[in-house]
């Protein structure tokens, strides 16, 4: 019978490559940890791993009973977690996944005074997830997703925030400053800078530069806004970020912000969450202070 203790110890081995790190970890002995192993694998009829050497390779049925336990562990941590918070009279943690770079600013001046009217809650922030944004919602690893790109499941609820124009960041010397708007072509021998996020995500491309066939002519990757905007501003290549921020650091930095086209780029950022959760008072709370704040400051300019 597979039990809870069997995917803790084949995602421990995966994570630390080895018995002995393992069995250090959830505190056994390695022989004891070995003897569970061979009872596992005598009770599921298959081999986990493949041994080779000191190194392990999990086998097919490892690599699903892992897959499995990366889905199913998070959220037995997150119920023990809130009981453990019950227990102690807490309210719990709400954990904000982001698939938005450029929204930490914006989600600074809703964090701000929702801790302010929620003492009891404590907020955390994510980025990284091992199955996408929607995974984590459904693996409840995260119990917000603030994303521009929703993506329709049964379960989930994708509820629009505000709206703003995607915009291309030039420096104030640059060859296109002064134009009304950029054309795609006009990007084919710009250096563009952009997040780090998959290509075909990215706005600039699928909205702008893909439909017209045109590629710059070269793509770099940073992470930080900051460190992104002072090398635009230095010349070193141009960006594409939401209006309300490019204006927000053209205050203190020499760089403008440009329209995509003649129409421009409308996008609208939301909060993802799950169905089930619509009784969470203070998880409620978080989405209808995002929802009802004034963001006239980062509306599409038509």
């Amino acid at each position: 019978m597979l039990e809870r203790i069997h995917l803790i110890i084949i995602r421990e081995v995966d994570r630390l490559g080895s018995l002995t790190a393992a069995a250090n970890a959830l505190n056994l002995t390695q022989s004891a940890l070995s003897h569970t192993v061979k009872k596992m694998e005598q009770q599921l009829g298959t081999a986990v791993w493949n041994r080779e050497g000191r190194s392990m390779r999990l086998t097919q049925p490892g690599q699903y009973l892992l897959a499995l336990a990366n889905r199913l562990l998070p959220q037995f941590e997150h119920a023990e977690a809130r009981m453990k918070q019950y227990a102690q009279g807490q309210r719990g943690t709400l954990r904000i996944g982001m698939e938005c770079h450029p929204c930490y600013q914006w989600l600074l001046k809703v964090v701000s005074p929702y801790l302010a009217s929620w003492p009891d809650v404590d907020v955390d922030v994510k980025q990284r997830f091992q199955f996408g944004g929607i995974g984590a919602l459904f693996g409840y690893d995260i119990d917000v997703l603030v994303t521009p790109d929703p993506l329709k499941k049964p379960g989930l609820r994708f509820q629009p925030v505000f709206d703003y124009e995607q915009v291309l960041v030039v420096a104030e010397g640059h060859a296109l400053a002064d134009v009304a708007y950029v054309t795609p072509e006009q990007l084919g021998a710009e250096v563009l800078i952009t997040y780090p996020v998959e290509t075909d995500r990215l706005d600039i491309y699928n909205q702008f530069l893909t439909p017209a066939n045109v590629v710059p002519k070269k793509h770099k990757v940073i992470e930080t806004t900051d460190i992104m905007l002072q090398m635009v501003a230095s010349g070193r290549g141009v960006a594409a970020l939401p209006r309300w921020l490019a204006e927000e650091y053209a205050d203190s930095m020499p760089i403008v912000p440009l329209r995509l086209g003649r129409k421009g780029i409308a996008k609208q950022i939301f909060l993802g969450t799950r169905e089930s959760d619509d009784a969470i008072d203070y998880l409620a709370a978080f989405v209808a202070l995002a929802r009802e704040a004034d963001w006239s400051g980062a509306k599409f300019r038509s």
